[in-house]
């Protein structure tokens, strides 16, 4: 697949997936689950961020750690994710996001672009439009908005980084979200695939016809 250039540099941003949840309400691992074309929603949201210019990529599984890496050798994505795993997924997604940055290869990234593997749907424009704001903001937390309805990818500027690493595992990273709510850039986007989550086995059937 060819992808076309990001006007902006997003080779500096690592990418963190977020896929350890145990998937209760679904039934199934949602990252295994497949949209309409066939791909598992991991590798979609994988081939996403690479088709918005991301290179440093990671995941973070659970219990399913290994059928996610089996699910993502068999994919043509251009950039090889590194999939580590979080041993106790039941402590909540904050935990799943240390892990993840424990795991970034760059010594010191400016930013953390973090998504959920339950938005499949999320398009690379908005991940591009996310992205230039927050370059052009530089603000600690950057989201994309359809509405009042906030959604991912979510960029923490590094600023904030010590406060996600020591936020309650209760709240997680909304923690730091409140503390800096007059500074958060919430980035007007169309793009309705930003703030949808595929949770439930209803939702998943509605994703058909949306897809």
């Amino acid at each position: 697949m060819e992808f076309d250039p990001p006007r902006y540099d997003a080779t500096v941003l690592p990418g963190i997936v977020l896929a350890a949840g145990d998937s209760r309400r679904m039934g199934f691992p949602k990252a295994l689950l497949a949209d309409a074309d066939g791909r598992r929603f991991v590798v979609r949201v994988l081939g996403t961020l690479a088709e918005a210019g991301l290179t440093e990529l990671v995941v973070v599984a659970g219990r399913d750690h290994e059928a996610v890496c089996e699910a993502l050798a068999s994919a043509a994505l251009p950039v090889t994710p590194a999939v580590v795993r979080n041993p106790d997924p039941s402590r909540g997604q904050l935990s799943s996001l240390w892990v993840g940055m424990d795991a970034v290869r760059a010594p010191r990234p400016p930013g953390l672009l973090v998504t959920l593997v339950d938005v499949p749907l999320v398009s690379a424009s908005t991940v591009r439009t996310v992205l230039e704001a927050w370059q052009r903001t530089g603000a600690p937390v950057v989201r994309p908005a359809r509405g009042d309805r906030h959604g991912h990818p979510v960029i923490f500027d590094r600023a904030v980084f010590e406060e996600l690493r020591r936020a309650p595992l209760d709240t997680g990273a909304k923690a730091v979200v409140q503390a800096h709510a007059a500074d958060v850039v919430d980035v007007p986007v169309e793009d309705e695939g930003a703030v949808v989550d595929i949770d439930t086995p209803e939702q998943y059937r509605r994703m058909g016809s949306r897809s």
